[in-house]
C-alpha cells in the first residue's frame, strides 16, 4: 500500500495505498492508525464478510484482499470463509510483515499469507480466486474501469469482486462543538472532496469516469452483481480506541487542509486536537462515530 497517505486518508480510506512507494513515511505509525481504522470497522467488515458468503457461487477456497494493509480484513475474511486460504496483498513490506504478525496472533497463519504485489500490474502471478475484496482501492489507480478488469481476470468463472467505493465519510462531532462557526465537520468534508478530485486528477494514467460501480463493472468485463451499503454507528462517549481514530482522521485533516481552511476553521482543529484540552477530542463527551460504507460486487461469468 503505497498512496496520498496525508491528504487522501484525511477524507477516505482506511488503509489502502498503493502502485509507488514512499519510504519516508513512519510506517509503524501508518501501521498503527491503519488497524486502529480498521478496528472500529470490525462490524462493517463482518457484515459485508456475511453478505457476501451468502452471494457466493459455489465454495469459496480463496480470497485475496487486495490493498490489505495490517491484515485485518485478511482475519475477518479468513474466519467467515473457513474452507479458504487468504492472502493478503500489498505493495508495502511492513505492512504486510504486520499482517503476517497480526494472523499469527489470532491462530491463523496457516490460512492467512501475505504477497508482495504492486497494482494493477503485480496482480497475475499472484494466481486464481474466488473471491477478490479491495478494499477502498481503485480509486487510487489512475484508469478505474482497467484496474476492475484487471482485478476481475484473477477471478476463477463464478467468482466475486468486492469494491469498497463510496459511501459517507465519517463524521464525529455534533453540528455545533461549541467553538468558532457551527458546522465544521460538513466544510471539512466540502474541502476534502476538492482534495480527493486533485488526487484522482494527479494519477498517473488517471481516466475521468463517472462513478457507477455497476456500469463500470460491465464496461470491465464482469456482470454486476448487487451494491449494499453499511453503516458503522458507535454512538457517543465513543472508548479510546473509537477516540483514536476520530484524532487520527481529524488530525490527517489538519495536515492536509492547512492551506485551505480558514484561520477559525484551523484554529477550532486546533483546539479539537489538543489531547490535555476537555474541548479536544480525546476527552469531550459528545464525540462519536458515524459512517457508511459502501460494498459493490461483480461476478466472472
Amino acid at each position: 500500500m503505497t498512496t496520498h497517505h496525508t491528504a487522501h486518508h484525511a477524507g477516505h480510506g482506511a488503509g489502502q495505498h498503493r502502485g509507488h512507494h514512499s519510504d519516508d513515511r513512519d510506517w509503524a505509525a501508518v501501521g498503527d492508525q491503519l488497524e486502529r481504522s480498521a478496528r472500529v470497522r470490525t462490524p462493517f467488515l463482518e457484515a459485508a464478510a456475511d453478505w457476501l458468503a451468502g452471494a457466493a457461487d459455489g465454495e469459496v477456497r480463496r480470497v485475496l484482499d487486495v490493498g490489505s494493509g495490517p491484515g485485518v480484513a485478511s482475519l475477518v475474511l479468513a474466519r467467515r470463509f473457513p474452507e479458504a486460504g487468504v492472502v493478503a496483498v500489498d505493495a508495502e513490506p511492513r505492512l504486510l510483515a504486520r499482517a503476517a504478525e497480526l494472523a499469527a496472533g489470532a491462530g491463523l497463519a496457516g490460512r492467512v499469507t501475505t504477497r508482495r504485489a504492486d497494482l494493477p500490474d503485480g496482480l497475475e502471478p499472484l494466481g486464481a480466486a474466488d473471491l477478490i475484496w479491495a478494499g477502498q482501492v481503485v480509486h487510487h489507480l489512475g484508469d478505474q474501469t482497467a484496474a476492475l478488469a484487471a482485478l476481475g481476470r484473477s477471478l476463477r468463472p463464478g467468482g466475486l469482486l468486492a469494491v469498497v467505493e463510496g459511501g459517507l465519510a465519517p463524521r464525529f462531532l455534533p453540528r455545533d462543538v461549541g467553538m468558532g462557526r457551527p458546522g465544521l465537520q460538513a466544510r471539512l468534508e466540502a474541502a476534502m472532496e476538492d482534495l480527493f478530485t486533485a488526487m484522482r486528477a494527479g494519477l498517473p494514467g488517471s481516466v475521468p469516469v463517472t462513478e457507477d460501480w455497476p456500469a463500470l463493472f460491465s464496461a470491465a468485463g464482469l456482470a454486476p452483481a448487487g451494491s449494499r451499503t453499511f453503516l458503522v454507528d458507535v454512538p457517543a462517549p465513543l472508548d479510546a480506541l473509537g477516540r483514536s481514530y476520530a484524532y487520527d482522521r481529524l488530525n490527517r485533516m489538519r495536515e492536509g487542509l492547512a492551506d485551505v481552511l480558514a484561520a477559525e476553521d484551523l484554529e477550532v482543529l486546533d483546539r479539537l486536537l489538543d489531547e490535555e484540552s476537555e474541548t479536544g477530542v480525546r476527552r469531550r463527551p459528545d464525540v462519536f462515530c458515524l459512517e457508511g460504507l459502501t460494498v459493490h460486487v461483480g461476478q466472472r461469468v
